[in-house]
């Protein structure tokens, strides 16, 4: 379809940005409550799966269980609960090809800049390889974090270091770790899930961190989920354990706020169960802040402490002093020989996937902008982004936003509406921090996200049942939310 006003450019109802689990969302609701739409997704690499294409290195895995990261549409049938990026990568692309959605995918052109009219009542998007778009509605699916670079420090003689660096956001291929002497500098998720998977086949590895997190161990595969499935049609039982499985992190998320010094006390116990008598826990495993200050982390089937048990890993915590000829001297005076060193050490949020927004002339700048629902922008019409929960899976909140912008289309629809935009209307609200967690790359963050407010709708509700409710149930119209009709 071609605009009228601009022959060169192919005009879409929705445009979707984006084909990672996201986006593969957007779409399959879509297609099915909005079937008189037409859609596109654009995805800026030459594949599918977002996340899971992109990151490669050793162990990667699922850092939630995946009846509530997969597609509440498709349910996961695999052996593992916690799957590894191979499996996830494949359940993604395999959905996508089930539903029709693939064929909807235009590969490796990513979108720079995105200009909304209200005069025409339409957003005019422009690609780096030069291709122009027009929408009606604007679909964000690109994830929250730079998928060019991720967060990567330096230390003080690094041109020294005879060793290789490498950072996992950017795995080579021909690094081999074979009998090798290797150090993780992190601490967090991906650090956990690297070091057990390094140490298979390394001399040995050391996982030096700052600062601990509070890790807890799960077993991989879900015997809940295995003996419904035996028993009930896939569909029920795989609703019957999301519905489990959301509840229990939501009931540890509530009991680590109320009562952060018993978590902590269970959480350490449950760490100093799976080690040697006399392993220093505190030292290494009990961070300074209260757990779900920061993201939990989680190990698979206790690999980390088997792999701590077995001899073949073990964890430093100090500070980096400086890098040497052979390998890392700590602020201790202690010093890590290391063949290869790993900086394990987060990502670089970047919102929108880059894309320069503006309305009507003027650029928007999402840090002077609160969060509606958690999904769209203040006085930004036509547009939504999909941001998932940092206490619990991703998928939970994107698939509700997707639901729910496809009650806001039928309801456009019916009231013959072109424009939807949250409006602050000159309403003064405290302006509160995005995301309440104190992880490094929020903090980093915090200049470039949008703020949020006390009450709901500019509320950002880290609860599934509390988003259920407001995204599915609660009217469209709030008074918050206007429509209106192309100025032109």
């Amino acid at each position: 379809m071609t605009n009228a006003n601009d022959p060169a450019a192919e005009h879409l109802d929705v445009l979707i940005v984006g084909a990672g689990i996201s986006g593969i969302d957007a779409a399959y609701h879509l297609q099915k409550r909005c079937p008189g739409k037409s859609w596109l997704i654009l995805e800026a690499r030459d594949a599918i799966g977002g996340t899971w294409d992109l990151f490669r290195y050793p162990g990667i895995r699922s850092d939630s269980d995946m009846y509530t990261l997969g597609f509440p549409f498709r349910p996961w049938e695999g052996e593992k609960a916690i799957a590894d990026g191979a499996a996830i990568r494949a359940y993604v692309e395999d959905t996508a090809r089930e539903f029709g959605i693939y064929e909807h995918i235009r590969f490796g052109d990513r979108v720079v800049s995105a200009a909304w009219s209200s005069a025409e009542a339409r957003w005019t998007v422009e690609t780096g390889a030069g291709a122009r778009f027009t929408c009606a509605f604007l679909y964000l699916g690109s994830g929250y974090y730079d998928y060019a670079q991720g967060y990567r420090p330096s230390w003080p003689g690094e041109e020294a270091y005879r060793g290789r660096i490498v950072h996992p956001q950017h795995w080579p291929d021909d690094l081999d770790c074979a009998g090798t002497k290797v150090v993780v500098i992190g601490s967090g998720a991906t650090a956990v899930t690297l070091v057990p998977a390094l140490a298979q086949d390394a001399a040995h590895v050391t996982m030096l961190q700052r600062s601990p997190s509070y890790i807890v161990s799960r077993p991989s595969r879900d015997g809940f989920a295995r003996g419904l499935q035996r028993w009930l049609p896939i569909g029920i039982a795989d609703k019957a354990t999301r519905w489990k499985n959301v509840l229990l992190g939501m009931f540890f998320f509530s009991r680590s706020r109320k009562r952060p010094e018993r978590v902590r006390a269970t959480l350490l116990r449950l760490v100093a169960a799976q080690l040697p008598a006399d392993y220093d826990v505190e030292r290494d495993f009990a961070p300074a802040y209260n757990p779900w200050d920061q993201r939990v982390c989680l190990v698979p089937d206790g690999d980390l402490f088997a792999a701590i048990n077995a001899g073949t890993v073990s964890i430093a915590t100090d500070t980096i002093a400086r890098f040497t000829e052979t390998g890392l001297a700590l602020a201790s005076g202690k010093a890590l020989e290391a063949d290869i060193v790993v900086t394990a050490t987060g990502l670089d949020v970047k919102l929108l996937g880059g894309i320069a927004l503006s309305v009507d002339g003027a650029p928007v700048n999402p840090a002077e902008r609160f969060n509606y629902k958690g999904m769209m922008l203040s006085d930004v019409p036509n547009l939504a982004l999909a941001f998932g929960y940092t206490n619990a899976s991703w998928t939970l909140k994107c698939d509700l936003t997707a639901r729910y912008v496809c009650r806001l289309l039928r309801h456009m629809d019916r009231g013959g509406h072109a424009i939807c935009v949250p409006r602050l209307d000159g309403a003064r609200i405290e302006r509160l921090p995005m995301l309440d967690f104190s992880s490094g790359y929020v903090q980093r963050a915090a200049a470039i996200l949008p703020g949020q407010g006390p009450d709901a709708p500019w509320r950002v509700h880290q609860n599934y049942l509390k988003d259920l409710v407001a995204l599915r149930f609660r009217a469209v119209e709030d008074g918050v939310l206007a429509f209106g009709k192309a100025r032109g």
